[in-house]
């Protein structure tokens, strides 16, 4: 069991390597507000997603296109000497994943109390790269 296991981990640890990714956790916005910048971005090309980010009036659009600016650097890393604009980067994935909610109480009239649930999320960007081979 333990030699199997193993192996699974070293699996999924190269699988990693090919893949360019970037994370943000605990994000204090809602998940539904986060989904909405996110499903505006999923399968557009790189550049054409930070103008879509970029002039959103919306809060998480600023938060999203750090992560996406941050994704692109993780690509960077890993392929050096290689220029973004000759890689044809697009968001592959983008999901939203609720994190932990803050609970709050607010007094309410006749000795009551209402709950107030301050949610925030986690947000993964996956990219992938169109390269054409010569």
């Amino acid at each position: 069991m333990g030699r199997r296991k193993h192996d699974r981990a070293e699996a999924i640890k190269e699988a990693k390597k090919a893949k360019y990714f970037a994370v943000l956790k605990n994000c204090p916005t809602s998940p539904r507000r986060m989904r909405l910048m996110a499903d505006l971005i999923r399968g557009l090309g790189v550049k054409r997603a930070l103008d879509v980010l970029k002039f959103s009036p919306k809060e998480a659009s600023h938060r999203m296109e750090k992560l996406l600016l941050s994704a692109m650097s993780n690509w960077q890393n890993k392929n050096e000497g290689v220029r973004i604009e000759d890689a044809n980067l697009f968001v592959k994935e983008v999901y939203v994943d609720s994190a932990r909610i803050l609970k709050r109480l607010r007094p309410a009239p006749q000795g009551r109390a209402h709950r107030i649930r301050k949610r925030s999320n986690h947000v993964t960007i996956v990219l992938e790269s169109n390269q054409i081979s010569e």
